[in-house]
């Protein structure tokens, strides 16, 4: 169903929102459903799910997916851990929402892998880099959990960050943060990154996004919101947590060729934010890291980004 409103009249409302006059917003609607876990064996569904705390002060947690054929074998078998981050903008959804809970749901069961989906604190209520915070305390988390679903069936040694939109702008700049203490996170060993249509930005306008001005699905008078909702106050949107051509340190990116890093960046024509991924892919290509890029004809932002077959390409 299409959003009524007309993004370029009330962007705000365009994400379900309304700016108050003292700057501050209310979410106005849902923008979708959520999901429940579900850890009960005697449930039919082929994948388990439930949600660990992480951080109660900051209502952060976790929800880790397992498919039943691993819970239910006496055999137990270690597999690979997906850390997800969902999107939204920075500023909306959530780990329950349900389209992120059966792509969760689908990976778990069709990789296979343990799958470890990342609740983190919303803009413009805790800005950025409030959710890089979030998703970073994740990761030291798992070091000293005593859940036995994680314990028992995850190999952490094999740990890929990986994000839809928004979520692609977090595994990508949570990557650079981790890879600065990677002896601090052992066990937990990244062993890639997977950006599907990563969310990013800057001042001036790109090619795709003129293009696309009127798109239906993500305009860039609505990012524009977001973005101004989710950076920090008084940065304007070539800051490198919106821009990631801006900043960038070379120091950093000589730590993930040592370290081997794969990165996985896909985008579709059809999507305003389709050259700047393209330029990030470009750009770190050049700088010596092993990235794969798929990049298709047509489409829109959102397409293709429940596709596994991204998986084959990375793991």
């Amino acid at each position: 169903m299409s959003n009524p409103i007309d993004p370029t009249v009330d962007p705000y409302g365009y994400i379900g929102m309304a700016r108050n006059p003292d700057g501050s917003i209310t979410r106005i609607f849902e923008v979708s459903t959520n999901t429940p876990a579900c850890s009960n064996p005697s449930d039919s569904s082929p994948v388990l799910s439930k949600d660990i705390p992480v951080n109660e002060s900051n209502k952060t947690w976790v929800r880790v997916f397992l498919s039943r054929k691993v819970f239910d074998s006496k055999q137990v078998e270690k597999l690979p851990v997906i850390v997800y981050y969902h999107g939204g903008g920075l500023v909306l959804l959530s780990a329950a929402t349900t389209v992120f809970h059966e792509f969760c749901n689908k990976v778990a069961n069709e990789i296979p892998a343990v799958v470890v989906s990342q609740e983190y604190r919303l803009a413009p209520e805790h800005r950025l880099p409030a959710a890089y915070e979030d998703c970073m305390e994740a990761l030291q988390w798992f070091k000293t959990t005593s859940d036995e679903w994680l314990t028992k069936y995850a190999d952490f040694s094999k740990c890929y960050l990986m994000g839809c939109s928004a979520g692609g702008n977090i595994a990508y700049h949570v990557g650079l943060r981790a890879v600065g203490c990677i002896d601090d996170l052992n066990p937990v060993k990244i062993r890639g990154l997977i950006l599907q249509q990563p969310f990013f930005g800057g001042t001036e306008r790109t090619s795709s996004e003129l293009r696309l001005l009127n798109s239906k699905v993500i305009p860039p008078c609505a990012t524009d919101i977001m973005w101004e909702l989710a950076l920090p106050v008084g940065v304007d949107r070539d800051h490198e947590y919106c821009n990631p051509i801006a900043g960038m340190k070379s120091e950093v990116f000589e730590k993930i060729k040592e370290q081997g890093w794969k990165i996985l960046i896909t985008g579709s024509e059809g999507d305003p934010l389709f050259d700047r991924q393209i330029e990030l892919a470009k750009v770190l290509k050049e700088k010596g890291l092993r990235v794969m890029d798929e990049f298709c004809e047509g489409g829109y932002h959102g397409y293709g980004i429940y596709d596994l077959s991204v998986f084959s390409r990375i793991l």
